[in-house]
């Protein structure tokens, strides 16, 4: 988290305006609207266009068993430095089957003990596509498990949450309520 307050203020639900609460009725059909959508709401058009790219991302529909798409997004989020990515995710991911010891496991990266060569593969992937934008010859060889279209959405899943890192940094999305920031990821400068 690299901001101590909103740059761009989460709206007032019991104030929004028919095309914002236009844009955020799926959201508010799933229960509590966080803060992440609230803040996106001040451009409703755009909060559309990124409610349907991402329930692709987030859906049966990629092709990344849920456990390695968790794995893709939390590794993503945290060298995006996404505090609130990361904080959301830990609990989508522990829902997906990761463990905690592996939640921890993903901030080593690659590197740290215990993953599957798949697994291993996909967080050296996503280290490549976020440093470099590119995934090279060997790591895209490892992934061939995944098959041209899984690979693909592994793609579509680390830009997804590279562009969701990067609004939430550069906007100051604060944390939901009651949710703890991870301290490795606490870079709050204002």
């Amino acid at each position: 988290m690299r901001l101590s307050s909103p740059r761009i203020d989460p709206v007032d639900l019991d104030r929004i305006d028919a095309e914002q609460a236009d844009a955020l009725a799926p959201v508010m059909q799933r229960g509590q609207v966080l803060n992440i959508f609230r803040t996106l709401a001040r451009g409703p058009e755009a909060l559309k266009a990124f409610l349907g790219w991402g329930s692709y991302t987030l859906s049966r529909k990629n092709s990344l068993d849920a456990r390695l798409r968790e794995i893709v997004i939390l590794r993503t989020g945290f060298l995006c430095g996404s505090g609130y990515e990361f904080t959301q995710h830990t609990r989508i991911g522990l829902n997906a089957g990761l463990t905690a010891e592996e939640i921890e496991a993903i901030k080593q990266g690659p590197d740290a003990p215990g993953w599957s060569g798949l697994d291993r593969a996909a967080l050296t992937a996503c280290d490549e596509l976020v440093r470099e934008h590119f995934i090279t010859d060997a790591t895209w060889a490892a992934l061939s498990d995944l098959g041209d279209r899984g690979r693909m959405d592994l793609v579509f899943t680390v830009g997804q949450y590279t562009q969701v890192s990067m609004m939430l940094n550069t906007f100051g999305v604060q944390l939901d309520e009651g949710q703890v920031l991870d301290p490795a990821l606490d870079r709050r400068t204002g």
